[in-house]
């Protein structure tokens, strides 16, 4: 079926959708990653990257 994504903004929203979840018998699955590690991940993503050429991996790190 369909997954859904729901951000709750404190402990109080949370233990709501757990419960409707729990009376509809809806398997709920949740984070073992704290959403400011995660976030902080994803930033690190959009930083800049270096392409390395595998054939060539130490002259293409232009270590001088």
């Amino acid at each position: 079926m369909t997954t859904l994504i729901m951000h709750p903004e404190n402990k109080e929203q949370l233990a709501a959708l757990k419960a409707i979840a729990k009376a509809l018998k809806i398997s709920v699955e949740t984070s073992p990653y704290d959403p400011k590690f995660v976030a902080m991940i994803k930033k690190a993503q959009k930083g800049t990257s270096v392409e390395v050429n595998p054939n060539d991996v130490w002259g293409s790190l232009n270590l001088k």
